[in-house]
C-alpha cells in the first residue's frame, strides 16, 4: 500500500449495504435532530471500478484527475492510493495534494493563465510539468520558472462552445511562431495539449484532435525540441447516458494513438479525466427550507380557473453558490427522487427548485414533476460527483461527505496494489486469481471485460 488511504479514511462497508441504504440511516438521524444540513455519500468503490476500468480501456494513457473537478478528501486520497497523478489549477490546488503527500512528479499544473506567484510557487515545491498557449504566458515561465517542463495548448475542438471565453488553447497557424519564441527564450517545450471538454462529443472529435497534435508534434521536432508527451485532456463521461459510451471513445483513441504515435515512438501519453472518475460515485441529500405557490395562468381560461392551479417553488437549503455549482459547468440538474415514497393518488405538480431563500438568482430546475411536500421533507440527486465538491475554501460552509466503499472494493485495491491477504480468514474470503477477478468484478457491477488483468 502507498500509505494515502487507509481504514480510518472511510466507512467500511458489508456487501449488500447500498449507497441508499447509508443515505437512509443518516437520513433517520438527522430527521431525530434538527440538523438539515446538505450532505454528499460518496461511493469509493465507484471510483475504484471506474480507474480499472480506464486503465483496461486505455492502457497506454496514465490519468491526472483535475483537483478541481472535486476536492474532496477522501477522493483525493483514494486516487493518490490507486497511482493517479493530479492536474492542478492553482497554488492552493497544489498546496493541497502535496499536503497529503503526493511527489511533485505526479503533478502537473495545468491551468493556462497561472499567476507569477503561483508559478514561482510551484517552481519552489519541483513542479515542473505546465501548459502555455499564447506568448504572456511563456514569458512569465520563462522569468519565473526556467527548469519548467512545458506542454503547447492547442486548440482542437471544432464544434461551437457553450463558453468562448473560456476556451483556451492557441491554433494550429500560430504553433510554430510560440515555438519559436519558446526557443528564443530557453523554455523546454516536451509535447502538446489538448482538452475538448465534457460537452458530449462525438468520439471521432478525439481522434481529430490527435491527428492535430502529430502535426504540431513534428514542427516542435523540427525546432530541436525533443518532443515525448502528449496530453489528451478530459471529456470522457462520467455516466453511462451519453452520446457516446467511455469504451466507444476508448476505441477511437487507441486506433488514433496507434496511429499517429505508435507504441514504441517514445511518447508517452496522458489524460485529465474528471467527470469520469466522480461523477457517478456521489449522491447529493439536501432539504427543503421553504415553499412557495405560484398560479399557473392558462390562455382562454377565465380569472377563476386559472388560479386554482398552481406550480410549486421549493428551495433548497443549498443552492448554485454551493453544491449546486455544477450547474455553471454546463451540467444538466440530475432529476431528484425522493426520500419519502408520495402516496400513489397524491397529484405531482410543476415544479421549480431555487437555492436557499432570499437568492432570487439561484435558480437550480424548472419543470419538474413532483408531489407536495413539505419543509423539512428531503430531495436526493445522484450523478453530483463532479465541480460539486470545491478542492479550496469557498467562503461558505461545504456540505459534509461521508466516504464509504464495501469491504470488497477495499480488498480489489489492496490486490491492485500488490497486497496479499493478511490472515487465513482474508484468504479464505479469496478465490482462485481467475474466478476471483471474474467474481470481483461483477459484484462491483462491472462487465468481466473490464477486470484489471492484475487480479485476473
Amino acid at each position: 500500500m502507498n500509505g494515502f488511504l487507509s481504514e480510518s479514511n472511510f466507512l467500511m462497508v458489508e456487501e449488500g449495504f447500498t449507497t441508499r441504504d447509508l443515505l437512509e440511516n443518516l437520513l433517520e438521524e438527522l430527521c431525530q435532530g434538527s440538523d438539515q444540513q446538505a450532505f454528499f455519500v460518496a461511493d469509493l468503490g465507484d471510483i475504484v471500478k471506474k480507474h480499472l476500468r480506464f486503465l483496461k480501456a486505455l492502457p497506454r494513457v496514465k490519468p491526472y484527475f483535475p483537483v478541481k473537478c472535486n476536492g474532496s478528501e477522501g477522493v483525493i486520497r483514494l486516487l493518490a492510493e490507486l497511482g493517479v497523478g493530479f492536474a492542478c489549477a492553482n497554488k492552493a490546488e497544489i498546496t493541497r495534494v502535496q499536503g497529503l503527500g503526493v511527489p511533485a512528479d505526479r503533478i502537473f499544473y495545468s491551468s493556462p493563465c497561472k499567476q507569477v506567484a503561483h508559478i514561482r510557487y510551484a517552481a519552489k515545491h519541483g513542479v515542473q510539468l505546465m501548459t502555455f498557449d499564447n506568448e504572456v504566458e511563456l514569458s512569465k515561465v520563462a522569468r519565473s520558472h526556467p527548469r519548467a517542463r512545458m506542454l503547447l495548448g492547442i486548440t482542437a475542438d471544432s464544434s461551437p462552445s457553450a463558453h468562448p471565453s473560456m476556451t483556451f488553447g492557441t491554433t494550429l497557424e500560430s504553433c510554430r511562431h510560440l515555438l519559436e519564441a519558446a526557443k528564443e527564450q530557453n523554455v523546454q517545450v516536451v509535447g502538446i495539449s489538448f482538452h475538448l471538454g465534457g460537452r458530449g462529443l462525438e468520439p471521432q472529435a478525439f481522434a481529430q484532435a490527435v491527428a492535430a497534435a502529430q502535426l504540431v508534434f513534428d514542427m516542435g521536432t523540427e525546432l530541436g525540441y525533443h518532443m515525448h508527451l502528449l496530453d489528451i485532456g478530459g471529456g470522457l463521461p462520467g455516466t453511462e447516458d451519453t452520446r457516446a459510451r467511455f469504451e466507444e471513445i476508448a476505441a477511437v483513441l487507441n486506433s488514433a494513438l496507434d496511429l499517429y504515435f505508435p507504441d514504441g515512438s517514445g511518447v508517452e501519453v496522458v489524460a485529465r479525466p474528471g467527470r469520469y472518475y466522480v461523477t457517478s460515485a456521489f449522491t447529493f441529500a439536501v432539504s427543503i427550507a421553504a415553499l412557495e405557490e405560484v398560479p399557473v395562468e392558462q390562455p382562454g381560461s377565465d380569472e377563476e380557473e386559472s388560479g386554482s392551479r398552481k406550480s410549486l417553488v421549493y428551495h433548497l437549503s443549498d443552492g448554485t453558490y454551493g453544491a449546486f455549482s455544477c450547474l455553471l459547468f454546463d451540467s444538466p440538474c440530475p432529476s431528484p427522487w425522493l426520500h419519502k415514497r408520495p402516496c400513489p393518488e397524491q397529484p405531482w405538480h410543476s415544479t421549480s427548485l431555487r437555492g436557499p431563500p432570499g437568492l432570487p438568482e439561484d435558480r437550480i430546475a424548472d419543470g419538474l414533476a413532483l408531489p407536495r411536500l413539505h419543509v423539512g421533507d428531503w430531495l436526493l440527486f445522484g450523478n453530483m460527483g463532479a465541480y460539486t465538491v470545491p478542492a479550496t475554501p469557498t467562503g461558505c460552509p461545504l456540505p459534509h461527505v461521508t466516504c464509504a466503499m464495501s469491504r470488497l472494493a477495499w480488498k480489489a485495491v489492496q490486490l491492485f496494489l500488490g497486497k496479499p491477504p493478511q490472515s487465513e480468514e482474508e484468504r479464505e474470503s479469496l478465490c482462485t486469481p481467475l474466478s476471483c477477478g471474474w467474481e470481483m468484478v461483477d459484484t462491483l457491477c462491472v462487465p468481466p471485460v473490464f477486470a484489471p488483468t492484475g487480479i485476473i
